[in-house]
């Protein structure tokens, strides 16, 4: 991989976690614990709400594990093995890492 692309997909994937980290941020506040006070709101009100911070903190999750494996294609960029299957070593198709140049694994291995 030449300068030109390292520098293409080193931009992508710091791009992607940058958005990525204002969502968390823009979310923090929706994880927080609920704390209503039961005389002014009903059950279902409570219910809602404890619902929506479960999705909330859910989302974060998922936020968390895309930034690690951003981390690890950031690395792996690094050490000149972006771009390679880290299970059989071939190269991962070009349009596969457009969509998600985070993945790690080609189709085969991932069937």
């Amino acid at each position: 991989m030449d300068t030109t692309d390292k520098t293409y997909w080193h931009k992508k994937l710091v791009d992607q976690r940058a958005l990525l980290l204002s969502l968390d941020e823009d979310s923090k506040n929706s994880r927080n614990t609920v704390e209503l006070d039961q005389t002014k709101v009903g059950r279902l009100s409570r219910m809602d709400a404890l619902q929506e911070q479960a999705m909330n903190s859910a989302v974060s999750t998922r936020r968390k594990l895309e930034l690690n494996r951003i981390e690890a294609a950031l690395n792996r960029l690094q050490d000149d093995e972006f771009g390679f299957c880290i299970e059989c070593g071939e190269d991962i198709h070009q349009k596969r890492l457009e969509l998600d140049p985070s993945i790690a694994i080609c189709v085969q291995c991932r069937c």
